[in-house]
């Protein structure tokens, strides 16, 4: 497409969470031109490509893991490769929950998805996957918090349990008054924090510490769900990405059999889990965890998981969509904003399974896919 090109999305445009009830919810048309959104027809414009469908703002994976796969950093061209299998999914802004590659060049690429970077990992030494993540103690907390801040887009990932060799099972990685400390730079930086967490002890201490959200959030249980709900901390559950507990199990259950079995319980109980974070008010996003040991591209899967879990359609759809793009800063589809979106042959509020085969994707204005 010449950049002087016009583009005509005809049909259905989302561009809020009602079904039409609401005035401005839902329009019929939309027009782009020099790469932003406008609902007012350009005066004469001659060279317009049509396009029609059911139209959406670019997916949100708020957690994935580009330039990262099961063994650590990868090259830029296996970056490259991750990152176009989201944006042909139509996963067109990404927060990358943490890696070791330097992906910034990414930012100069028009036909890639932007990213929201929260730095590398921060875990405690020997109490991660290899080669993913800091690994030091908790004096050097604060210091690698304020580093990665600096370093990230507004976000800061730790790494809030583990497997605890001494004890065989899930296990705190950080006492309370260091992650409080470095909690607080965080903010006083300006940046946000998360934290993977599959265990029930890990979740109200980081909670209590001040913590923005947590990845996973498997461990919630009648007695912390309330306090994430008076906190507003948001989750991203990655349900994707807990199918694969039972094969995790499996394979660790020889050395270390309690966390196996423990791993399998917070797996049997994952939609109960996350129906009872979204009853209780939860903010609750998308996220497939791709990039460690999971394909990328699997955001439209993600949605359909969240609406398996219980969760309405419409809210699942804001989950990826507009709800999401609010709280990570990103416009969706409004006036001026940059055309950033996807079209599908059928309402995706009537089978959100439609998300996984888009029809047309946009990004920046351009026809990508």
């Amino acid at each position: 497409m010449r950049e002087s090109a016009v583009l005509h999305i005809k049909g259905r445009v989302l561009v809020g969470p009602d079904t039409g009830d609401a005035a401005g919810d839902v329009r019929d048309e939309l027009w782009v031109v020099d790469g932003r959104i406008t609902f007012e027809r350009p005066p004469g414009a001659r060279d317009i490509r049509l396009i029609e469908g059911w139209a959406l703002p670019g997916l949100v994976d708020a957690h994935c893991h580009v330039g990262l796969d099961a063994h650590g950093a990868v090259d830029d061209s296996t970056s490259e490769k991750q990152a176009l299998s989201d944006r042909d999914a139509g996963a067109l802004l990404l927060r990358d929950a943490g890696s070791p590659a330097d992906t910034r060049w990414i930012d100069d690429r028009e036909d890639l998805p932007r990213i929201i970077r929260a730095g590398r990992h921060i875990a405690r030494t020997k109490r991660y996957i290899r080669n993913y993540a800091h690994e030091i103690e908790p004096e050097d907390l604060v210091a690698y918090v304020a580093a990665e801040a600096r370093r990230g887009d507004g976000w800061v990932k730790l790494v809030g349990d583990w497997i605890d060799r001494e004890t065989g099972d899930l296990g705190l990685c950080w006492p309370r008054g260091a992650v409080e400390e470095a909690i607080a730079e965080a903010h006083r930086l300006g940046a946000r924090v998360t934290a993977h967490c599959f265990a029930e002890e890990s979740l109200a201490p980081l909670v209590e510490a001040g913590i923005d959200c947590i990845e996973h959030a498997t461990g919630l249980t009648e007695e912390t769900i309330p306090l994430f709900a008076e906190r507003g901390v948001a989750i991203v559950p990655t349900l994707v990405n807990i199918a694969t507990f039972p094969r995790l199990a499996l394979g660790g259950e020889a050395r270390f059999p309690r966390w196996a079995d423990h791993m399998r319980r917070l797996h049997a109980r994952r939609y109960e889990t996350v129906r009872a974070a979204y009853d209780a008010g939860i903010p609750i996003y998308t996220g497939t965890d791709a990039g460690g040991g999971l394909a990328h591209g699997l955001v439209g899967q993600e949605v359909a998981e969240l609406v398996k879990a219980g969760i309405p359609v419409r809210d699942a759809l804001s989950a990826a969509t507009w709800g999401a793009r609010d709280w990570l800063g990103r416009p969706g589809l409004t006036e001026g904003a940059s055309a950033d979106l996807v079209v599908y042959d059928a309402d995706p509020r009537a089978d959100v399974r439609v998300l996984t085969t888009p029809r047309r994707v946009v990004l920046r204005g351009r026809v990508v896919g």
